[in-house]
């Protein structure tokens, strides 16, 4: 039965002319509804907005730091290369050419054996003796963290004498990604439930003081999205403007951060600023309307 009606519902609705100066003054009205409400909560507006920037910003903050960090680590890992040392009478080509073929190998670069024992001559100034040097293929991978994967899959080629590559660098390059990645993590998750948390309080507030006037509504036969959405706006309203405040003092962090990329020599994350922002302005936004249509769910049945 009640699919029927549904069914009807919709049919009859296709067959209504909208009337498109009408579904503007319903906006119009919607709107309203959310900027009465946020009126009516009063100086609260302050505290919400107030707690909910201080949380942004300390995600944004994190957030930049760690788009810096990641582009040390690229920067670094692109320096990272596995000196591999070729046995004698073992081909340069054929090997530089197999090496070349190994999953996550970006380049391969010969140094000969010649053009070193020439340059430690003229470092150490020795003469008469014969090179010791062996042939050595100096290998760069596609990311840091593969540098271990590849040293495997080159140490049993036939023809390599000895591997070396700054093992602890490595490490420590992959712990500090993987701690700020965790960081992150966990900032997001603490900085979603505490903002839906205040969101949801307040919007509870919100349906209290209006129940009465929700009701009347309700018997009215007014549709749910029309006492729904001026909450989820409500909600979404807050975590827009805390997120526009949180950005100012990222504005500040940017200079001395781009200091610090120019004196290490390594070029600041393209468009990590913009990057930020943004993602503060929708994660905001989102937080906050999530937090509203909880608060929906829980204490308005609609």
């Amino acid at each position: 039965m009640d699919n029927n009606r549904q069914q009807i519902k919709k049919t009859v609705k296709k067959h209504i002319p909208k009337d498109w100066l009408c579904e503007l003054r319903i906006a119009y009205r919607i709107v309203m509804e959310a900027v009465n409400d946020i009126k009516r909560t009063g100086i609260i507006n302050l505290v919400i907005i107030t707690t909910m920037a201080a949380i942004l910003t300390i995600f944004g903050v994190l957030f930049r730091f760690t788009l810096s960090l990641s582009t040390f680590t690229h920067e670094l890992g692109n320096v990272l290369e596995i000196s591999v040392y070729l046995k004698s009478g073992t081909s340069p080509s054929i090997m530089k050419d197999r090496i070349r073929e190994i999953k996550h190998v970006k380049t391969v670069n010969l140094i000969s054996k010649d053009d070193s024992w020439n340059g430690l001559k003229q470092e150490m100034g020795l003469h008469d003796i014969q090179n010791p040097l062996p042939d050595t293929l100096r290998v760069r991978v596609d990311k840091p963290e593969n540098i271990m994967e590849v040293y495997n899959n080159i140490r049993p080629i036939s023809g390599v004498e000895d591997m070396g590559y700054a093992k602890e660098l490595a490490k420590k390059m992959q712990v500090l990604t993987h701690v700020a990645n965790t960081t992150m993590f966990f900032v997001i998750i603490i900085s979603a439930a505490l903002t839906i948390t205040i969101i949801n309080n307040t919007i509870q507030l919100v349906i209290q003081s209006r129940k009465d006037e929700i009701e009347i509504m309700r018997l009215m036969g007014v549709s749910n999205w029309y006492i729904k959405i001026p909450l989820v706006m409500q909600g979404a309203a807050y975590g827009f403007v805390s997120a526009v405040i949180s950005v100012f003092p990222l504005s500040w962090l940017q200079a001395p951060l781009m200091e610090v990329h120019k004196f290490f020599l390594i070029p600041t994350p393209e468009y990590a600023q913009n990057i930020v922002i943004i993602t503060l302005l929708v994660i905001g936004s989102a937080f906050g309307a999530s937090g509203s249509l909880l608060s929906i769910k829980k204490h308005l049945q609609v």
